[in-house]
């Protein structure tokens, strides 16, 4: 699934070196704005020089962020170690394709047919991980689900040209996400390997630490007032609802 992405980064960043000459960033996004109107031909079809080499890069962020279409690599990659999926999930991996569209918002910008497909391909992840991850029986699966979602918010709201609160939202989510998969993991081990949650319950008696740590995860997670999530879920939510356009009327 990841190379898929790597192929599209790699044509986009060719694209982008044709073009400017040059991969400094600063050099090109001072440069974006008189290659708005360039046409570029492509597989025999003209096509705008800028929507061409950001939907390439956006390949890259849907195999790198588990957008949907090329997500499946995200809940299978359960099967390694509890800590290692806690890295893999919130902080470190799967958040490089967020951070490749701010990174590349000035570039995104000028391409707005992109920012049309960002919104529309982020908010289906987000819905669709989100009932996908309400049908699971691994305990880890349904964090992994509600990863694939949340990245749906952080990509969905680069679409409307929310940055900030794309990287606000990433900021927070890692550190929930962490808690909330560190705390599987605790209660995996107490539980002699049983991943299966519907072989569980009645664990605030046998792991009371655990149990409270998942619960603060959770409420983190699903936007309850005054924890973190609600922050930055919110103000997205209110984002998408100000959003005027179709897009905005699509993913709120």
């Amino acid at each position: 699934m990841n190379r898929l992405g790597d192929i599209g980064v790699t044509l986009g960043i060719a694209l982008i070196f044709f073009a400017f000459k040059t991969l400094d960033f600063e050099l090109i996004f001072s440069l974006v704005p008189y290659f708005y109107s360039k046409q570029v031909l492509f597989i025999g079809y003209s096509f705008n020089y800028l929507t061409l080499t950001t939907l390439f890069l956006f390949i890259g962020v849907v195999a790198k962020s588990a957008q949907l279409g090329l997500h499946t690599w995200l809940p299978d990659a359960m099967e390694g170690p509890t800590p290692v999926s806690a890295l893999i999930h919130a902080a470190t991996m799967v958040t490089a394709g967020v951070f490749l569209l701010i990174r590349c918002s000035p570039i995104f910008e000028f391409a707005p047919t992109t920012l049309l497909t960002i919104s529309f391909l982020g908010s289906l992840t987000t819905f669709f991980a989100a009932t996908a991850g309400m049908l699971q029986h691994d305990i880890k699966k349904v964090i992994a689900y509600s990863t694939c979602s949340q990245l749906g918010y952080m990509v969905f709201t680069c679409g409307l040209s929310a940055y900030n609160l794309s990287i606000f939202h990433l900021y927070t989510h890692a550190f929930f996400k962490a808690l909330l998969f560190l705390s599987a993991g605790a209660i995996i081990h107490g539980l002699k390997n049983e991943q299966d949650i519907r072989r569980m319950g009645g664990l605030l008696h046998i792991l009371p630490l655990s149990y409270t740590m998942t619960l603060i995860g959770s409420l983190a997670l699903i936007g309850f007032p005054f924890l973190s999530g609600f922050y930055s879920k919110d103000a997205i939510l209110e984002t998408a609802f100000a959003c005027i356009y179709i897009k905005g009327t699509f993913t709120f």
